[in-house]
């Protein structure tokens, strides 16, 4: 039996104005229908797997929740209070896997393996994958810690290397990894046959790992156990100590283990693997027309070649373009040549530098209860519209400085104003004076689609008092909206 452990962190920047903070690329559908978290979990259904151990951000714990129920694999979702790297991840994981967390989980095996992967890879040939997935399972069983080192194609310099030594059952001994090199560096391992790139996919015990972790970095392992013993159940969420976890090290798997143990191997692994690292590497996985374009949403080319355009809500054209990348949302316009596509990442620093919104937010955003999108605004009025989901509701709340008038497009809603209760059905209206306790509520079973006009002298988010909230948002008062 394989536990499934998903690292779900990152922000995503190389990948703006897709990827967001609140809202990265592994919660995109950048290569397929779903989600590339959702893809992660549904290329393993050919293994016998137990329910994932997803490992995220506290800020993003709602997008993960609802994204792995669509799947029917809601497994444990681990809250990290703030991101402490790939080992202490990954040793949270292990510790919860071998039920060392009192009643919050179990599995049919005292000391199942871990099959762990970043929530962000395209992995093209899913057979490939299984496959290799399935040498390294005996491996693992025996007590190796294994790595799934990526047959390259390329002398890629963005990625670190693994040379491999002897031959070890179906892989070989890890004889060193290797930082990023340089082009020449990276030729001469391409042609040597002797090197693969860096996945970042492992399978061990999770025993073996957390004795590893004991011996080389004892303090991380220490801090996670004590994290644990902390921890508290929060609907489908599980919280750690946070002042156990935040004096944990920031710390690699790489650096804290795998470079250090005698028993790591390393499988080869040729399936089409790539980490979307980039707009030019989204291009590369993407299907393309005649002319090398590769294309989604309402695009007209002409005379263009080796051009990636993705937009999303309106028609994009373009007429003599080569090797560009035009990315449309309905906040902003990217446009770089593919050779510059890793300074996006630039542009995301000055938004942050500038403190604008658009480098964490889109415009439309998802909430636990639906989502909603600014549609227009101005210096006393915004306008949004808002999709709550069937049986969801809206936290009870207040505001001192703005006023809201809600119509309904499609739907009940259930509302709550100062002391009455309610129906407001399709095109009616109901209008919440500033400083009046209201809730809003679905109680339909089809989406509610509204249009809320707010109005007052101050109209930011963090003007909310919350008095009860099913999703445990109350007395967090900054937020992007209720």
């Amino acid at each position: 039996m394989l536990i499934p452990v998903i690292m779900a962190g990152g922000s995503g920047t190389r990948l703006w104005p897709l990827s967001r903070s609140l809202y990265p690329k592994q919660f995109l559908p950048l290569a397929g229908d779903n989600t590339m978290l959702q893809a992660t979990l549904q290329r393993l259904t050919q293994l016998d797997t137990a329910e994932p151990v997803t490992i995220c951000n506290e800020e993003h714990r709602f997008i993960v929740a609802e994204q792995l129920r669509n799947l029917g694999k809601l497994g444990t979702i681990v809250l990290e209070p703030q991101g402490r790297n790939t080992a202490p991840a990954i040793a949270l994981a292990a510790d919860i896997a071998a039920n060392r967390v009192e009643g919050e989980v179990s599995f049919e095996t005292a000391d199942p393996l871990l099959l762990v992967l970043a929530a962000d890879h395209v992995i093209q040939d899913e057979a490939a994958f299984i496959a290799a997935v399935e040498k390294a399972i005996p491996m693992a069983e025996a007590g190796k810690l294994v790595t799934f080192g990526i047959v390259p194609k390329t002398a890629h310099t963005g990625y670190g290397y693994i040379r491999r030594g002897e031959a070890n059952g179906e892989g070989f001994v890890v004889d060193q990894f290797i930082e990023k090199p340089d082009s020449d560096t990276a030729q001469a391992y391409l042609d040597s046959s002797e090197y693969y790139w860096n996945s970042g996919m492992f399978l061990f015990k999770a025993s073996r790992y957390l004795e590893e972790l004991r011996e080389h970095h004892p303090n991380i392992a220490q801090a996670c156990e004590a994290a644990l013993h902390g921890t508290t159940k929060d609907l489908d969420f599980v919280r750690l100590n946070q002042e156990a976890f935040l004096a944990c090290p920031d710390e690699s798997v790489d650096y804290a283990v795998m470079e250090k143990t005698n028993d790591a191997v390393v499988v080869p692994l040729d399936a089409g693997w790539n980490d979307i690292g980039s707009w030019s590497a989204l291009w590369e996985v993407n299907d393309k027309d005649a002319q090398g374009n590769a294309t989604r949403g309402d695009c007209i080319l002409h005379d263009t070649r080796n051009t990636l355009v993705h937009g999303e809500d309106r028609l994009v054209a373009t007429v003599g373009l080569d090797d560009i990348v035009i990315v449309d949302t309905k906040d902003a316009v990217m446009v770089a040549h593919k050779d510059k596509v890793q300074e996006v990442k630039q542009i995301v620093a000055k938004l942050k530098a500038e403190q604008r919104s658009e480098w964490q937010l889109h415009r439309e955003v998802n909430r636990p209860w639906g989502k909603y999108d600014s549609i227009d605004n101005g210096s006393r009025y915004q306008v949004k519209r808002i999709t709550v989901n069937p049986g969801a509701k809206l936290s009870v709340q207040m505001h001192h400085h703005r006023a809201e008038h809600w119509i309904v497009v499609s739907g009940t809603a259930s509302v709550t104003n100062d002391d009455k209760t309610f129906l407001v059905t399709e095109n009616e209206s109901t209008y919440i004076p500033v400083g009046v306790v209201h809730a809003l509520e679905n109680p339909g079973k089809v989406p509610l689609e509204m249009i809320e006009v707010q109005s007052g002298s101050y109209l930011g988010e963090d003007d909310i008092v919350r008095f009860e909230d099913r999703y445990g948002r109350v007395g967090g008062k900054k937020c992007r909206h209720s």
